[in-house]
């Protein structure tokens, strides 16, 4: 190996800046050392992604071509973000243009089930984003897999008779409710949308004013066990893996627990999914990856909400996704899926004014959108680790730089590097004793890449 690329991005270098390669040579300096295990591997990485609301399908549906074709290229295309997942929602969420299901009220047996509502806008600006990641991907890597996610079931299969306010899922409806899921999952591969992944549901421990239902635990692992996991066996869907949990990281690893506490629940279920919104609590991804490490743990959701950081500034803001996609990189997850794709300059729609921050924000009146700082922070990892790298050991000689590593299928290594700080923080970058050394600018985040 002899020659390293570094791409770097701050707040005056709102750009994937590609540095001029450097080449490798042999370092004394012992001081201010970050060091590099490829030998010692941790957990295979799916990818990075985001959702693809109702909401970001509603603004980019209303953009004219010219600027559709730009926006899917920033997300899924080779000069963007290299997007190579993604996720959606059975049924509408906050993020959706108001309440909606597939069936009519009461329809027990799913005989009205159609997912027209969801060609209008979903479904184009899904397809657009497949044609832009075949336009340049290898052919083995062209896909884009999908997550999907429910918020809530119809209003006639819950027990407070509507879809948000929480409410649970009726006892008699278990069985309904799992076999919506595989009616969605065939419909939607009809539509040559892959769905690889599931989460029962969205934030079930969470009652809000907008779609939400409400599982225990136990009522969580009996629905996999008895219900969800035998219709899609008995529907040839046992190639879809069931995440559970799907809430914020805080309970990750008791709620997970408790949930694949029965062993027959536990055999359905490929790993759990986390939210970030109750703070870092990296450990306990570290639990469950060391307890369980047959099972894949996804960062599913996470945001800047309006509501609790409306005054931060785009470093901040940057500066969350970055330093919580590192976190959670160390920690073992498999997958990193941010929140809305894009969303208007309110933050929305939504439609109950849960408004929120995202990477892409698009003005429709003028037809213009903005790729906000943290477009570029998650790009520095999103655009260089790729489907089926391995997380790979590294050492820091400070806490002021953090730092993950990972080794590319083709035998890259992809070393990110964060400065949170005010001070430039010098570094040796160093594997076997070579390497290379540099400077990392205050607020700013580092892309190293080689092999």
């Amino acid at each position: 190996m002899s020659q390293m690329k570094i791409i770097t991005t701050n707040e005056t270098e709102q750009k994937f800046w590609e540095e001029a390669s450097v080449t490798k040579e042999t370092v004394t300096d012992c001081m201010h050392v970050i060091n590099v295990y490829p030998e010692v591997t941790y957990q295979k990485f799916h990818g990075f992604g985001g959702a693809l609301t109702e909401a970001a399908a509603h603004i980019y549906g209303q953009m004219s071509e010219e600027k559709k074709q730009a926006i899917i290229e920033d997300c899924y295309g080779m000069s963007g973000l290299r997007y190579n997942i993604g996720r959606i929602h059975m049924n509408s969420c906050d993020f959706a243009l108001g309440n909606y299901t597939y069936v009519e009220e009461g329809d027990m047996e799913l005989k009205t089930f159609d997912i027209d509502h969801d060609r209008k806008e979903i479904l184009p600006m899904l397809a657009d984003a497949k044609k832009s990641r075949r336009n340049w991907a290898e052919e083995k890597e062209a896909g884009i897999r999908f997550l999907m996610s429910p918020w809530s079931p119809p209003a006639f299969m819950k027990t407070n008779g509507e879809m948000n306010h929480g409410g649970k899922l009726k006892e008699n409806c278990y069985e309904a409710w799992a076999n919506y899921f595989v009616k969605f999952i065939e419909e939607y591969r009809k539509e040559g949308v892959e769905i690889a992944w599931l989460t029962v549901q969205n934030e079930p421990m969470a009652v809000q004013t907008w779609d939400s239902c409400v599982y225990t635990s136990e009522e969580e692992s009996r629905f996999v066990r008895d219900y969800l996991g035998p219709a899609l066996e008995a529907a040839g869907l046992s190639d879809i893996g069931i995440f559970v949990w799907d809430h914020n990281k805080e309970e990750a690893y008791q709620r997970f627990k408790e949930v694949v506490a029965d062993e027959k629940t536990r055999n359905y279920v490929t790993g759990e999914a986390v939210h970030w919104y109750t703070g870092d609590h990296f450990e306990t991804i570290e639990m469950v990856r060391r307890m369980y490490p047959e099972k894949e743990i996804f960062f599913t959701e996470g945001c800047v909400e309006y509501s609790r950081f409306a005054d931060s500034g785009e470093v901040q803001k940057a500066e969350m996704y970055a330093h919580d996609i590192l976190g959670n990189l160390n920690a073992g997850i498999n997958a990193s899926l941010d929140w809305n794709l894009l969303l208007d300059s309110e933050g929305g729609p939504n439609h109950v004014g849960n408004f929120c921050a995202a990477p892409i924000m698009c003005d429709i009146k003028a037809d213009t959108y903005e790729k906000r700082l943290s477009y570029y922070y998650i790009g520095q990892f999103s655009r260089y680790i790729k489907d089926g790298a391995v997380h790979i050991g590294t050492s820091r000689y400070t806490d002021e730089i953090e730092v993950t590593g990972f080794l590319n299928p083709d035998g890259e290594r992809v070393i990110v590097l964060l400065n949170k700080t005010e001070s430039v923080k010098p570094y040796t970058l160093r594997e076997a004793g070579e390497g290379v050394c540099g400077e990392l600018a205050p607020h700013s985040i580092c892309t190293i890449c080689y092999r």
